[in-house]
């Protein structure tokens, strides 16, 4: 675990950089050779000197952000993608901050997407947590910090995890109501690895720690919470992710390896995902009072939040030809045989040989479900809806 630097004011610990800080940090790590790298990559027709002059003028995280961070964004969408669509945010209002709460498929693409769309709506970019555990080395603590993230703790004690918890949800109420911060959260700790997008109440309970006396719901109305749904044509990281499947399968322990999570945020970065769209659900309004009038207890208010919150990304998860093909392979049917061609067909079916051991089922099984419980979940919500 990394140590809180100022224990008089622990928030320092977990909060981005302030703006005044942000010009001193880049010039004491520019020189790191990953940042250099970064650098090289997001302005590649640059010249040293003018990338110099760039950093100089950064005295805000938005001057980072904008400068350095979307010509990064765009130049990994050019190389490794065939285009980022979005829909929903042309109902968002600028200006406002929102809470947005989202699945979550890629370490570090996931908030950077949403940010480059939320620049481009002029609409308030995020700050956007990220797990301790993936900034363990110097110049990537400064880079999230660069970029407005701020940390969750993670192995901890269970009397720290509630400290924590509590600081860090008095922290995003903050952002929210004080700064005028729009904030990004997953709707679960880590990310999904088996496509089954479900909210962990937990989550939501950290967030209502700050609640006072208020019950959740009435606390979470103060907020504009807005769920989102991230959708990946292909996961480039879906290989990566096959071993933690396996393990639960068989219902054994998952160790991470040493540089696990540094090599899929670079799989993650330049693996080829083809066509990408995230789309912005409703802000929640009705909900609250639905949610109201059927509990009154905290932990039911927050158990039908997550509810909520998964139907909504469900309806709004785009669903890819990899998706259809990926559940009729899986439920030996053609189903969705009009969602897809016989070349998108080939190509997946490619992509399974290549990526698994076709022999193993359980592999094999694990892999089509990755892609087909996108399907699955929304055939489910429009089966509920229908009764």
């Amino acid at each position: 675990m990394l140590q809180n630097t100022n224990p008089l004011n622990p928030i320092d610990y977990i909060r981005p950089y302030h703006d005044h800080e942000v010009h001193d940090a880049l010039q004491e790590h520019c020189k790191h050779p990953m940042i250099k790298a970064l650098l090289g990559f997001a302005l590649p027709e640059k010249s040293s000197d003018e990338i110099l002059q760039i950093l100089d003028s950064c005295h805000s995280i938005r001057d980072f952000q904008t400068k350095i961070i979307y010509p990064a964004v765009m130049r990994i969408l050019d190389k490794s993608s065939e285009g980022l669509t979005s829909s929903g945010f042309e109902k968002l209002t600028p200006g406002q901050p929102y809470l947005f709460i989202s699945n979550h498929r890629d370490i570090v693409l996931d908030t950077s997407l949403l940010n480059a769309i939320l620049y481009e709506k002029n609409l308030l970019m995020t700050a956007s947590a990220i797990g301790d555990n993936l900034v363990h080395k110097p110049f990537l603590m400064a880079l999230s910090r660069l970029n407005r993230n701020f940390l969750v703790q993670r192995k901890l004690t269970p009397k720290e995890m509630l400290e924590s918890s509590k600081m860090l949800s008095e922290y995003i109420k903050q952002l929210l109501t004080q700064d005028k911060r729009s904030v990004w959260i997953a709707q679960r700790e880590g990310r999904t690895k088996d496509g089954n997008d479900q909210s962990q109440q937990g989550v939501l309970k950290m967030l209502a720690l700050a609640k006072g006396e208020k019950s959740p719901v009435d606390y979470f109305k103060g907020f504009k919470l807005v769920p989102v749904a991230i959708s990946y044509e292909y996961d480039p990281t879906d290989r990566l992710k096959m071993p933690e499947l396996l393990a639960k399968h068989f219902d054994e322990p998952y160790i991470k390896t040493n540089n696990e999570d540094f090599n899929s945020i670079l799989q993650g970065a330049l693996g080829n995902k083809k066509r990408i769209h995230i789309a912005a659900g409703e802000v929640f309004d009705q909900e609250w009072d639905a949610i109201a009038a059927q509990e009154s207890l905290p932990n039911k208010q927050l158990a039908l939040t997550a509810d909520f919150i998964d139907q909504s990304i469900h309806r709004y998860y785009h669903l890819w030809p990899s998706n259809y093909i990926a559940y009729d392979i899986y439920h030996r049917t053609n189903r969705f045989s009009a969602h897809y061609d016989e070349k998108e067909k080939r190509q997946f079916e490619r992509r399974l040989e290549k990526r698994i051991d076709m022999q193993n089922e359980v592999m094999l099984n694990s892999f089509l479900l990755m892609y087909a419980n996108p399907v699955i979940n929304k055939l489910a919500l429009e089966k509920a809806n229908a009764q």
